[in-house]
């Protein structure tokens, strides 16, 4: 999966997809211990989706963080008269 195309979802959506793949790869590491799965490739895959999940999710927790940051410091600055 893309990361524009991740990064177009909601943060809820990003969480249920996660999720979603989370799942997917705990099954392909059972099916590949047990010699059932054909293309090895499917975990490299969900774990690189996974960790651009992860890494858009802190991106918009940081860029939160600033904004809150900007806010109070605009706040505080009207109020130190």
């Amino acid at each position: 999966m893309k990361a524009k195309e991740l990064r177009d979802r909601t943060d809820q959506d990003l969480s249920e997809l996660k999720g979603q793949i989370e799942r997917d790869l705990f099954g392909s590491k059972m099916k590949n211990f047990t010699g059932q799965l054909d293309d090895t490739s499917l975990l490299g895959k969900a774990r690189r989706d996974l960790a651009r999940i992860a890494q858009i999710q802190g991106q918009r927790l940081e860029d939160q963080g600033r904004k809150d940051q900007a806010q109070k410091a605009s706040g505080e600055s009207g109020s130190k008269q």
